[in-house]
């Protein structure tokens, strides 16, 4: 008796191994993606703008770090006790308007390095709902508690959609026509924005996803479709039961390694874990022989895994 619904996966080309370079960027699931990258040591960058919910927020950074733009006085505010840019995620906003700025430029320069030597670049897309400050009249990233009377909510249309996917992938190969673009749509639920309005800002993200398929060196890795078809039941959401729980996310990154990690990363991945849980034994008594020995075959492993691949730090 088959109790599940199970989405067909395709084999993804070329995959990804410990000598790839990815760049992670996007919603909440962009957060989850990279920290199981960082977990497992791959070279990666995650999201150095913090959360960018919908595309045209994403398309605007990658467009000033290919561009070398950067942030000026001018282009952040003071809001709260805090200073912000409507650009970026509020993690990044700082009671010191010259660090916000040498964040938001170090993530830029950070970005732009890693677009020119990344082989794979995930984008998550997370809503197509969109606020537009009415006073700058332009659509921000994140509106940092601004009253709401300041903005205009908007439904981003699918050619909207399309047009920001298009400039996103023109500007990525301007300076790497080579790399491997992945394309995601969040399976993380905006139910603040209401029910029938999520579904219909998924269903634009979906349709103009799939109408941005058509380029070779675009794929699509169906998050999104594995939470609301294969994990049809609310134990695999937290307790706000809008975002994936971790025994979700767990299901997800297996079939996403199935799917984009090479049998040689997915050894090698299994190496590094052995050495993550090794590092977070707590022994019941430390000044043993036993728990020395342990140590010393801990250590020799990290050793072992850094003479293979320099980049990784425990």
């Amino acid at each position: 008796m088959k109790l599940q619904t199970n989405i067909p996966l395709q084999k993804g080309s070329p995959e990804i191994d410990y000598n790839s370079r990815l760049l992670v960027l996007g919603s909440c699931f962009a957060e989850n993606i990279g920290n199981k990258l960082e977990y497992y040591k791959f070279q990666h960058l995650k999201n150095p703008f913090g959360i960018l919910f919908q595309p045209k927020a994403i398309e605007k950074m990658v467009d000033k770090a290919v561009n070398s733009t950067r942030f000026k006085e001018e282009d952040i505010f003071f809001h709260n006790e805090r200073w912000h840019s409507f650009d970026v995620h509020s993690t990044l906003s700082n009671a010191d308007k010259s660090l916000l700025l040498s964040d938001v430029n170090n993530g830029l320069l950070h970005t732009q390095n890693q677009l020119r030597e990344a082989t794979h670049i995930i984008l998550t897309l997370g809503t197509a709902w969109a606020y537009r400050h009415l006073k700058k009249d332009r659509l921000v990233a994140n509106c940092h508690r601004v009253p709401q009377k300041e903005f205009a909510k908007e439904l981003l249309t699918v050619n909207e959609i399309i047009d920001s996917l298009d400039n996103l992938l023109n500007a990525i190969t301007s300076i790497n026509p080579e790399a491997i673009v992945l394309l995601t749509i969040s399976p993380v639920r905006h139910l603040k924005d209401g029910f029938l309005e999520n579904q219909r800002s998924k269903a634009h993200l979906i349709a103009a996803v799939h109408q941005i398929l058509k380029d070779e060196a675009v794929f699509y890795f169906p998050a999104y479709e594995i939470m609301m078809d294969e994990l049809r039941d609310y134990r695999f959401y937290k307790e706000d039961m809008v975002h994936p729980n971790q025994l979700a996310i767990n299901y997800i990154w297996e079939h996403f390694t199935k799917c984009w990690m090479s049998s040689d990363a997915i050894g090698m991945m299994a190496k590094v874990e052995e050495v993550q849980k090794g590092l977070q034994h707590i022994p019941f008594n430390p000044d043993t022989e036993q728990h020395r020995r342990f140590e010393n075959l801990l250590q020799q492993k990290i050793v072992d895994l850094q003479n293979a691949y320099p980049h990784m730090k425990f």
